[in-house]
C-alpha cells in the first residue's frame, strides 16, 4: 500500500512540475508583460538554465557511479586474479 502512495505522490509532483514548467515556457510569452501572472514566473532565461543544470548534475551523479562501479569490479578482478597466482605457485 505505501508503494502506491508514494508512486502517486510522484506522479502528481511530476505532473504539477510538468504543468508548471509548460505554461512557463509556451503559455507566458503570450501574456502582457504588466500582468501579474508573471509575478508567479521567474525570468525566462531560467527556463534554459534549469534543465541544462540538471542534466549536467545528473551526468556528473551518473557519471561518478559508473566509475566507482569500474574502479571497484578491477580491483576484485585484480585480487581474484592474485589469489589464483599464488594457489598456482
Amino acid at each position: 500500500m505505501l508503494d502506491r502512495l508514494v508512486g502517486l505522490a510522484m506522479l502528481t509532483v511530476a505532473t504539477a512540475v510538468f504543468l508548471y514548467y509548460t505554461i512557463w515556457t509556451l503559455l507566458m510569452p503570450f501574456v502582457d508583460p504588466g500582468h501579474a501572472l508573471h509575478d508567479l514566473f521567474p525570468p525566462r532565461v531560467w527556463a534554459i538554465r534549469i534543465p541544462v543544470i540538471i542534466i549536467l548534475l545528473g551526468s556528473a551523479v551518473v557519471g561518478s557511479f559508473l566509475s566507482l562501479v569500474m574502479i571497484r569490479s578491477n580491483r576484485k578482478r585484480a585480487a581474484k586474479a592474485k589469489a589464483v597466482g599464488k594457489k598456482k605457485a
